[in-house]
Protein backbone atom coordinates (compact mmCIF):
# COMPACT_ATOMS: atom_id res chain seq x y z
CA UNK A 1 0.00 0.00 0.00
CA UNK A 2 1.11 3.55 -0.70
CA UNK A 3 1.76 5.82 2.22
CA UNK A 4 -0.79 8.57 2.84
CA UNK A 5 1.77 11.27 2.07
CA UNK A 6 2.18 9.80 -1.43
CA UNK A 7 -1.57 10.05 -2.06
CA UNK A 8 -1.45 13.62 -0.83
CA UNK A 9 1.33 14.43 -3.29
CA UNK A 10 -0.57 12.80 -6.17
CA UNK A 11 -3.73 14.72 -5.27
CA UNK A 12 -1.72 17.94 -5.18
CA UNK A 13 -0.67 17.24 -8.79
CA UNK A 14 -3.93 16.10 -10.43
CA UNK A 15 -6.66 16.83 -7.86
CA UNK A 16 -8.79 14.42 -5.85
CA UNK A 17 -11.19 13.69 -8.75
CA UNK A 18 -8.33 12.40 -10.93
CA UNK A 19 -6.67 10.27 -8.26
CA UNK A 20 -8.59 7.04 -7.65
CA UNK A 21 -7.89 4.82 -4.63
CA UNK A 22 -11.18 3.12 -3.64
CA UNK A 23 -11.34 -0.66 -4.05
CA UNK A 24 -14.17 -0.31 -6.57
CA UNK A 25 -12.16 2.08 -8.75
CA UNK A 26 -8.99 0.02 -8.52
CA UNK A 27 -10.81 -3.15 -9.60
CA UNK A 28 -11.78 -1.35 -12.83
CA UNK A 29 -8.10 -1.06 -13.72
CA UNK A 30 -6.87 -4.47 -12.54
CA UNK A 31 -7.41 -6.24 -15.89
CA UNK A 32 -7.00 -5.87 -19.64
CA UNK A 33 -7.86 -8.23 -22.53
CA UNK A 34 -5.64 -11.03 -21.20
CA UNK A 35 -6.58 -13.46 -18.41
CA UNK A 36 -4.43 -11.93 -15.65
CA UNK A 37 -5.53 -9.50 -12.94
CA UNK A 38 -3.35 -7.28 -10.73
CA UNK A 39 -4.65 -4.63 -8.36
CA UNK A 40 -2.89 -1.23 -8.38
CA UNK A 41 -2.66 0.96 -5.29
CA UNK A 42 -3.76 4.10 -7.13
CA UNK A 43 -4.89 5.23 -10.58
CA UNK A 44 -4.16 8.78 -11.71
CA UNK A 45 -5.42 10.62 -14.79
CA UNK A 46 -3.03 13.36 -15.96
CA UNK A 47 -4.09 15.99 -18.47
CA UNK A 48 -0.65 17.28 -19.45
CA UNK A 49 2.96 16.20 -19.89
CA UNK A 50 3.88 18.44 -16.97
CA UNK A 51 1.53 16.52 -14.69
CA UNK A 52 3.04 13.24 -15.90
CA UNK A 53 6.51 14.59 -15.12
CA UNK A 54 5.46 15.60 -11.59
CA UNK A 55 3.88 12.18 -11.00
CA UNK A 56 7.09 10.46 -12.08
CA UNK A 57 9.21 12.71 -9.84
CA UNK A 58 7.01 11.67 -6.91
CA UNK A 59 7.24 7.99 -7.84
CA UNK A 60 11.01 8.22 -8.27
CA UNK A 61 11.46 10.02 -4.94
CA UNK A 62 9.50 7.31 -3.12
CA UNK A 63 10.73 4.38 -5.27
CA UNK A 64 7.17 3.45 -6.32
CA UNK A 65 6.28 1.27 -9.30
CA UNK A 66 4.44 2.99 -12.17
CA UNK A 67 2.51 1.34 -15.01
CA UNK A 68 1.26 3.35 -18.04
CA UNK A 69 -2.17 2.45 -19.42
CA UNK A 70 -4.24 3.43 -22.44
CA UNK A 71 -7.58 1.72 -23.14
CA UNK A 72 -6.61 -1.61 -21.55
CA UNK A 73 -7.22 -3.48 -24.82
CA UNK A 74 -3.84 -5.23 -24.83
CA UNK A 75 -3.63 -9.01 -24.87
CA UNK A 76 -0.44 -9.55 -22.86
CA UNK A 77 -0.94 -7.78 -19.53
CA UNK A 78 1.45 -4.97 -20.44
CA UNK A 79 -0.85 -2.31 -18.91
CA UNK A 80 -1.33 -4.13 -15.60
CA UNK A 81 0.32 -3.19 -12.28
CA UNK A 82 2.02 -6.54 -11.73
CA UNK A 83 3.56 -5.40 -8.42
CA UNK A 84 1.00 -2.76 -7.44
CA UNK A 85 1.94 0.91 -7.31
CA UNK A 86 0.52 3.65 -9.51
CA UNK A 87 -1.29 3.21 -12.82
CA UNK A 88 -1.08 6.32 -15.00
CA UNK A 89 -4.12 6.24 -17.28
CA UNK A 90 -3.83 8.51 -20.32
CA UNK A 91 -7.53 8.57 -21.25
CA UNK A 92 -7.82 12.31 -20.44
CA UNK A 93 -4.87 13.25 -22.67
CA UNK A 94 -6.93 12.68 -25.79
CA UNK A 95 -6.52 15.73 -28.01
CA UNK A 96 -5.60 15.79 -31.68
CA UNK A 97 -3.26 18.78 -31.53
CA UNK A 98 -2.53 19.29 -35.22
CA UNK A 99 -3.29 17.86 -38.65
CA UNK A 100 -0.82 19.40 -41.07
CA UNK A 101 -2.00 18.80 -44.64
CA UNK A 102 0.89 20.67 -46.30
CA UNK A 103 3.53 18.43 -44.72
CA UNK A 104 1.29 15.37 -44.15
CA UNK A 105 1.70 14.77 -40.45
CA UNK A 106 -0.42 14.84 -37.30
CA UNK A 107 0.42 15.53 -33.67
CA UNK A 108 -1.67 13.77 -31.03
CA UNK A 109 -1.77 13.04 -27.33
CA UNK A 110 -1.44 9.39 -26.25
CA UNK A 111 -5.09 8.97 -25.23
CA UNK A 112 -6.43 9.63 -28.74
CA UNK A 113 -8.35 6.59 -30.01
CA UNK A 114 -6.80 5.26 -33.23
CA UNK A 115 -10.08 5.19 -35.14
CA UNK A 116 -10.81 8.80 -34.13
CA UNK A 117 -7.48 9.91 -35.60
CA UNK A 118 -8.16 7.91 -38.77
CA UNK A 119 -11.56 9.54 -39.24
CA UNK A 120 -10.19 13.02 -38.57
CA UNK A 121 -7.34 12.77 -41.07
CA UNK A 122 -9.56 11.14 -43.70
CA UNK A 123 -11.83 14.18 -43.56
CA UNK A 124 -8.73 16.13 -44.65
CA UNK A 125 -8.06 13.69 -47.51
CA UNK A 126 -5.25 11.92 -45.64
CA UNK A 127 -4.70 8.41 -44.31
CA UNK A 128 -3.19 6.87 -41.15
CA UNK A 129 -2.69 3.18 -42.09
CA UNK A 130 -1.94 1.22 -38.84
CA UNK A 131 -5.21 -0.55 -38.09
CA UNK A 132 -5.25 -3.07 -35.21
CA UNK A 133 -8.45 -5.04 -34.72
CA UNK A 134 -9.18 -3.02 -31.58
CA UNK A 135 -8.72 0.38 -33.27
CA UNK A 136 -12.23 1.50 -32.25
CA UNK A 137 -11.06 1.57 -28.60
CA UNK A 138 -7.25 1.24 -28.60
CA UNK A 139 -5.23 4.43 -28.14
CA UNK A 140 -2.29 5.92 -29.96
CA UNK A 141 -0.12 5.69 -26.84
CA UNK A 142 -0.82 1.99 -26.54
CA UNK A 143 -0.16 1.58 -30.26
CA UNK A 144 3.29 3.14 -29.80
CA UNK A 145 4.04 1.09 -26.69
CA UNK A 146 3.22 -2.14 -28.54
CA UNK A 147 4.30 -1.16 -32.07
CA UNK A 148 0.81 -2.21 -33.11
CA UNK A 149 0.26 -3.49 -36.63
CA UNK A 150 -3.08 -4.91 -37.62
CA UNK A 151 -4.77 -5.92 -40.81
CA UNK A 152 -3.16 -3.44 -43.21
CA UNK A 153 0.37 -4.42 -42.23
CA UNK A 154 0.94 -6.50 -45.36
CA UNK A 155 0.92 -3.38 -47.56
CA UNK A 156 1.44 -0.44 -45.24
CA UNK A 157 3.59 -1.70 -42.37
CA UNK A 158 3.16 -1.06 -38.64
CA UNK A 159 3.19 1.83 -36.15
CA UNK A 160 6.96 2.36 -36.20
CA UNK A 161 6.78 3.05 -39.94
CA UNK A 162 4.65 6.15 -39.29
CA UNK A 163 6.36 7.64 -36.23
CA UNK A 164 8.24 10.88 -36.79
CA UNK A 165 8.87 11.92 -33.19
CA UNK A 166 7.77 11.60 -29.59
CA UNK A 167 7.62 13.70 -26.46
CA UNK A 168 8.47 11.43 -23.54
CA UNK A 169 8.82 11.58 -19.77
CA UNK A 170 11.58 9.49 -18.23
CA UNK A 171 11.12 7.59 -14.96
CA UNK A 172 13.08 10.38 -13.23
CA UNK A 173 10.49 12.93 -14.34
CA UNK A 174 12.77 14.51 -16.95
CA UNK A 175 11.13 15.40 -20.27
CA UNK A 176 12.66 15.11 -23.73
CA UNK A 177 11.86 14.97 -27.44
CA UNK A 178 12.85 12.27 -29.90
CA UNK A 179 12.69 12.91 -33.63
CA UNK A 180 10.91 15.82 -35.31
CA UNK A 181 8.03 16.26 -37.76
CA UNK A 182 10.20 15.95 -40.88
CA UNK A 183 10.07 12.87 -43.06
CA UNK A 184 13.86 12.43 -42.75
CA UNK A 185 15.92 12.66 -39.57
CA UNK A 186 19.18 10.81 -38.91
CA UNK A 187 20.45 13.02 -36.10
CA UNK A 188 21.84 10.66 -33.48
CA UNK A 189 20.38 7.34 -32.36
CA UNK A 190 16.82 6.56 -33.42
CA UNK A 191 15.29 6.84 -29.95
CA UNK A 192 11.81 7.13 -31.43
CA UNK A 193 11.91 3.56 -32.67
CA UNK A 194 13.59 2.38 -29.49
CA UNK A 195 10.63 3.62 -27.46
CA UNK A 196 8.17 2.15 -29.97
CA UNK A 197 7.43 -1.43 -28.94
CA UNK A 198 9.15 -1.11 -25.55
CA UNK A 199 5.87 -1.98 -23.77
CA UNK A 200 6.03 0.96 -21.41
CA UNK A 201 9.29 -0.15 -19.80
CA UNK A 202 11.53 2.79 -20.79
CA UNK A 203 9.51 6.01 -20.76
CA UNK A 204 6.01 7.49 -20.81
CA UNK A 205 4.84 8.91 -24.15
CA UNK A 206 3.01 12.23 -23.84
CA UNK A 207 2.94 13.45 -27.46
CA UNK A 208 3.15 11.61 -30.78
CA UNK A 209 4.06 12.92 -34.26
CA UNK A 210 2.87 10.62 -37.04
CA UNK A 211 3.40 10.56 -40.78
CA UNK A 212 0.27 10.55 -42.96
CA UNK A 213 -0.34 9.34 -46.52
CA UNK A 214 -2.77 10.53 -49.19
CA UNK A 215 -6.10 8.77 -48.70
CA UNK A 216 -6.71 5.97 -51.26
CA UNK A 217 -9.50 7.03 -53.59
CA UNK A 218 -11.37 3.73 -53.51
CA UNK A 219 -11.36 0.29 -51.94
CA UNK A 220 -12.93 -3.10 -52.75
CA UNK A 221 -13.22 -6.14 -50.50
CA UNK A 222 -12.96 -9.74 -51.73
CA UNK A 223 -14.00 -12.94 -49.93
CA UNK A 224 -12.36 -16.06 -51.40
CA UNK A 225 -13.95 -19.34 -50.26
CA UNK A 226 -12.01 -22.62 -50.04
CA UNK A 227 -12.81 -26.28 -49.44
CA UNK A 228 -9.24 -26.79 -48.19
CA UNK A 229 -7.28 -24.81 -45.63
CA UNK A 230 -4.11 -25.92 -47.46
CA UNK A 231 -5.30 -24.23 -50.66
CA UNK A 232 -6.17 -21.03 -48.78
CA UNK A 233 -2.76 -20.91 -47.09
CA UNK A 234 -0.92 -21.69 -50.30
CA UNK A 235 -2.83 -18.92 -52.08
CA UNK A 236 -1.45 -16.40 -49.58
CA UNK A 237 2.20 -17.31 -50.12
CA UNK A 238 1.71 -17.42 -53.88
CA UNK A 239 0.02 -13.99 -53.91
CA UNK A 240 3.01 -12.51 -52.10
CA UNK A 241 5.47 -14.40 -54.29
CA UNK A 242 3.71 -13.12 -57.40
CA UNK A 243 4.22 -9.52 -56.29
CA UNK A 244 0.54 -8.81 -55.71
CA UNK A 245 0.19 -6.58 -52.64
CA UNK A 246 -3.39 -6.28 -51.34
CA UNK A 247 -4.01 -3.77 -48.55
CA UNK A 248 -5.22 -6.57 -46.27
CA UNK A 249 -5.03 -10.34 -46.47
CA UNK A 250 -6.73 -12.26 -43.64
CA UNK A 251 -7.31 -16.01 -43.26
CA UNK A 252 -10.06 -17.60 -41.16
CA UNK A 253 -10.76 -21.30 -40.60
CA UNK A 254 -14.11 -23.11 -40.39
CA UNK A 255 -14.57 -22.75 -36.62
CA UNK A 256 -14.04 -19.01 -36.87
CA UNK A 257 -16.33 -18.74 -39.91
CA UNK A 258 -19.16 -20.36 -37.96
CA UNK A 259 -18.59 -18.18 -34.88
CA UNK A 260 -18.66 -15.02 -37.02
CA UNK A 261 -21.80 -16.04 -38.86
CA UNK A 262 -23.56 -16.87 -35.58
CA UNK A 263 -22.55 -13.41 -34.33
CA UNK A 264 -23.13 -11.24 -37.44
CA UNK A 265 -25.62 -13.26 -39.57
CA UNK A 266 -23.89 -12.04 -42.75
CA UNK A 267 -24.20 -15.31 -44.63
CA UNK A 268 -20.65 -16.66 -44.37
CA UNK A 269 -20.20 -20.05 -46.12
CA UNK A 270 -20.63 -22.52 -43.23
CA UNK A 271 -19.47 -25.50 -45.31
CA UNK A 272 -16.11 -23.89 -46.18
CA UNK A 273 -12.85 -25.04 -44.61
CA UNK A 274 -11.32 -21.55 -44.87
CA UNK A 275 -11.81 -18.10 -46.34
CA UNK A 276 -9.49 -15.28 -47.31
CA UNK A 277 -10.70 -11.73 -46.70
CA UNK A 278 -8.83 -9.14 -48.76
CA UNK A 279 -8.88 -5.43 -49.53
CA UNK A 280 -7.54 -3.77 -52.65
CA UNK A 281 -7.21 0.02 -52.56
CA UNK A 282 -5.91 2.87 -54.71
CA UNK A 283 -7.10 4.72 -57.83
CA UNK A 284 -10.42 3.40 -59.21
CA UNK A 285 -8.98 2.05 -62.47
CA UNK A 286 -6.07 0.36 -60.70
CA UNK A 287 -8.40 -1.13 -58.09
CA UNK A 288 -10.72 -2.62 -60.71
CA UNK A 289 -7.77 -4.19 -62.50
CA UNK A 290 -6.34 -5.57 -59.24
CA UNK A 291 -9.71 -6.95 -58.11
CA UNK A 292 -9.98 -8.95 -61.34
CA UNK A 293 -6.34 -10.08 -61.03
CA UNK A 294 -6.68 -11.17 -57.38
CA UNK A 295 -10.02 -12.91 -57.94
CA UNK A 296 -8.68 -14.84 -60.93
CA UNK A 297 -5.50 -15.71 -59.03
CA UNK A 298 -7.51 -17.10 -56.09
CA UNK A 299 -9.67 -19.22 -58.38
CA UNK A 300 -6.60 -20.66 -60.06
CA UNK A 301 -5.21 -21.58 -56.63
CA UNK A 302 -8.35 -23.53 -55.70
CA UNK A 303 -10.95 -21.04 -54.46
CA UNK A 304 -14.38 -22.46 -55.24
CA UNK A 305 -15.91 -18.95 -55.22
CA UNK A 306 -14.73 -15.35 -54.95
CA UNK A 307 -17.22 -12.74 -53.81
CA UNK A 308 -16.45 -9.08 -54.55
CA UNK A 309 -18.12 -6.27 -52.63
CA UNK A 310 -20.24 -3.87 -54.63
CA UNK A 311 -20.43 -1.00 -52.15
CA UNK A 312 -18.71 0.66 -49.22
CA UNK A 313 -21.48 -0.70 -46.99
CA UNK A 314 -20.56 -4.28 -47.95
CA UNK A 315 -16.89 -3.51 -47.29
CA UNK A 316 -17.77 -2.23 -43.82
CA UNK A 317 -19.99 -5.22 -43.00
CA UNK A 318 -17.28 -7.73 -43.84
CA UNK A 319 -14.63 -5.86 -41.86
CA UNK A 320 -17.00 -5.38 -38.94
CA UNK A 321 -17.27 -9.17 -38.88
CA UNK A 322 -13.49 -9.57 -38.97
CA UNK A 323 -13.03 -7.07 -36.14
CA UNK A 324 -15.58 -9.05 -34.13
CA UNK A 325 -13.57 -12.28 -34.39
CA UNK A 326 -12.15 -12.30 -30.87
CA UNK A 327 -15.49 -11.51 -29.24
CA UNK A 328 -17.42 -13.94 -31.45
CA UNK A 329 -15.10 -16.85 -30.62
CA UNK A 330 -14.76 -15.89 -26.95
CA UNK A 331 -18.48 -16.55 -26.46
CA UNK A 332 -17.88 -20.28 -27.05
CA UNK A 333 -15.92 -21.01 -23.84
CA UNK A 334 -15.20 -19.17 -20.56
CA UNK A 335 -11.61 -18.35 -21.61
CA UNK A 336 -10.07 -17.47 -24.97
CA UNK A 337 -6.28 -17.20 -25.33
CA UNK A 338 -4.89 -15.73 -28.53
CA UNK A 339 -1.36 -16.51 -29.75
CA UNK A 340 0.52 -14.26 -32.17
CA UNK A 341 3.71 -16.01 -33.18
CA UNK A 342 4.72 -14.90 -36.68
CA UNK A 343 6.44 -16.92 -39.41
CA UNK A 344 7.80 -16.27 -42.91
CA UNK A 345 4.85 -16.28 -45.31
CA UNK A 346 6.25 -19.28 -47.19
CA UNK A 347 5.74 -21.33 -43.99
CA UNK A 348 2.17 -20.13 -43.40
CA UNK A 349 0.36 -23.27 -44.57
CA UNK A 350 2.73 -25.60 -42.74
CA UNK A 351 2.35 -23.52 -39.57
CA UNK A 352 -1.45 -23.50 -39.73
CA UNK A 353 -1.48 -27.29 -40.11
CA UNK A 354 1.04 -27.63 -37.29
CA UNK A 355 -1.02 -25.43 -34.96
CA UNK A 356 -4.13 -27.50 -35.64
CA UNK A 357 -2.20 -30.76 -35.17
CA UNK A 358 -0.65 -29.55 -31.87
CA UNK A 359 -3.99 -28.44 -30.45
CA UNK A 360 -5.83 -31.59 -31.53
CA UNK A 361 -3.11 -33.79 -30.03
CA UNK A 362 -3.31 -31.89 -26.74
CA UNK A 363 -7.12 -31.89 -26.82
CA UNK A 364 -7.40 -28.11 -27.03
CA UNK A 365 -10.14 -26.39 -29.04
CA UNK A 366 -8.69 -23.88 -31.49
CA UNK A 367 -9.98 -21.46 -34.11
CA UNK A 368 -7.38 -20.23 -36.60
CA UNK A 369 -7.14 -16.59 -37.63
CA UNK A 370 -4.14 -14.96 -39.30
CA UNK A 371 -2.92 -11.69 -40.69
CA UNK A 372 -1.91 -14.05 -43.44
CA UNK A 373 -0.18 -11.58 -45.73
CA UNK A 374 2.64 -11.04 -43.24
CA UNK A 375 2.61 -14.49 -41.61
CA UNK A 376 1.15 -13.23 -38.31
CA UNK A 377 -0.69 -16.19 -36.76
CA UNK A 378 -3.61 -15.67 -34.36
CA UNK A 379 -4.82 -19.10 -33.20
CA UNK A 380 -7.55 -18.63 -30.59
CA UNK A 381 -7.45 -21.38 -27.96
CA UNK A 382 -10.77 -21.97 -26.21
CA UNK A 383 -10.62 -23.23 -22.65
CA UNK A 384 -11.58 -22.61 -19.02
CA UNK A 385 -8.84 -21.08 -16.90
CA UNK A 386 -10.45 -22.54 -13.76
CA UNK A 387 -9.61 -26.05 -15.00
CA UNK A 388 -5.96 -26.63 -14.07
CA UNK A 389 -5.65 -29.83 -16.10
CA UNK A 390 -7.03 -28.18 -19.23
CA UNK A 391 -4.79 -25.14 -18.78
CA UNK A 392 -1.77 -27.42 -18.53
CA UNK A 393 -2.69 -28.78 -21.97
CA UNK A 394 -3.18 -25.25 -23.30
CA UNK A 395 0.23 -24.15 -22.01
CA UNK A 396 1.83 -27.23 -23.53
CA UNK A 397 0.22 -26.33 -26.86
CA UNK A 398 1.53 -22.77 -26.61
CA UNK A 399 5.03 -24.08 -25.85
CA UNK A 400 4.97 -26.29 -28.92
CA UNK A 401 3.58 -23.55 -31.19
CA UNK A 402 6.33 -21.17 -30.07
CA UNK A 403 9.01 -23.80 -30.63
CA UNK A 404 7.72 -24.55 -34.12
CA UNK A 405 7.47 -20.90 -35.11
CA UNK A 406 11.04 -20.25 -34.00
CA UNK A 407 12.27 -23.39 -35.77
CA UNK A 408 11.15 -22.01 -39.16
CA UNK A 409 12.68 -18.57 -38.63
CA UNK A 410 9.68 -16.93 -36.97
CA UNK A 411 9.29 -14.74 -33.90
CA UNK A 412 7.54 -14.95 -30.53
CA UNK A 413 5.26 -12.02 -31.23
CA UNK A 414 4.20 -10.09 -34.31
CA UNK A 415 2.20 -7.38 -32.57
CA UNK A 416 0.77 -8.36 -29.17
CA UNK A 417 4.08 -8.07 -27.38
CA UNK A 418 5.78 -10.17 -24.72
CA UNK A 419 4.10 -8.89 -21.56
CA UNK A 420 3.26 -11.43 -18.86
CA UNK A 421 2.46 -14.36 -21.12
CA UNK A 422 5.66 -14.75 -23.11
CA UNK A 423 8.47 -13.55 -20.83
CA UNK A 424 9.47 -17.16 -20.19
CA UNK A 425 10.11 -17.65 -23.90
CA UNK A 426 12.52 -14.75 -24.41
CA UNK A 427 15.69 -16.86 -24.03
CA UNK A 428 14.40 -19.14 -26.78
CA UNK A 429 14.64 -16.33 -29.35
CA UNK A 430 17.13 -13.86 -27.88
CA UNK A 431 20.74 -14.67 -27.09
CA UNK A 432 22.28 -14.01 -23.70
CA UNK A 433 24.12 -11.06 -25.25
CA UNK A 434 20.89 -9.62 -26.69
CA UNK A 435 19.16 -9.89 -23.32
CA UNK A 436 22.16 -8.30 -21.60
CA UNK A 437 22.04 -5.34 -23.99
CA UNK A 438 18.29 -4.91 -23.48
CA UNK A 439 18.74 -4.91 -19.71
CA UNK A 440 21.53 -2.35 -20.06
CA UNK A 441 19.19 -0.09 -22.06
CA UNK A 442 16.52 -0.56 -19.39
CA UNK A 443 18.96 0.41 -16.62
CA UNK A 444 20.01 3.53 -18.53
CA UNK A 445 16.45 4.79 -18.89
CA UNK A 446 15.16 3.45 -15.58
CA UNK A 447 17.96 2.80 -13.05
CA UNK A 448 15.45 2.29 -10.22
CA UNK A 449 13.44 -0.23 -12.31
CA UNK A 450 10.16 1.41 -11.30
CA UNK A 451 8.55 1.59 -14.74
CA UNK A 452 6.20 -1.27 -15.65
CA UNK A 453 7.95 -4.09 -13.76
CA UNK A 454 7.06 -7.75 -14.02
CA UNK A 455 6.57 -8.42 -17.69
CA UNK A 456 8.89 -7.69 -20.58
CA UNK A 457 12.22 -8.40 -18.85
CA UNK A 458 13.24 -10.38 -15.78
CA UNK A 459 13.86 -7.39 -13.56
CA UNK A 460 15.17 -9.59 -10.77
CA UNK A 461 18.30 -10.07 -12.87
CA UNK A 462 18.90 -6.37 -13.52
Amino acid sequence: MLEEKVFEELISIVGAERCKRSKEDLLTYCYDACIHEYLPDAVVFPKSAQEVAHIMKTASAHNIFVTPRGAGSGLGGEALAKYGGIVICFSMMNRILEINTANRYAVVEPGVVIADLQKAVERAGLFYPPDPGSSAVATMGGSVAMNAGGMRGVKYGVTKDYLLGLEIVLPSGEMMMTGTVTSKDVTGYDLTRLICGSEGTLALVTRINVRLLPKPKTKRTLLAIYNSIDAAGDTVSKIIEAGIVPATLELMDKRLIKALDDFTHLGFPLDAEAVLLMDVDGDPETVENQVALVADFCRRQGAREVRVSSSEKENEQLWFARRSAFGAVARMRPTCLIEDATVPVSFLTATIKKVIEICERNRVQVAVLAHAGDGNMHPLMLCDQRDEEEMARVNKSMDEIVDYALSVGGTLSGEHGIGVNKARYLPKQLSETSLKMMKAIKRTFDPQCILNPGGFLDYGAL
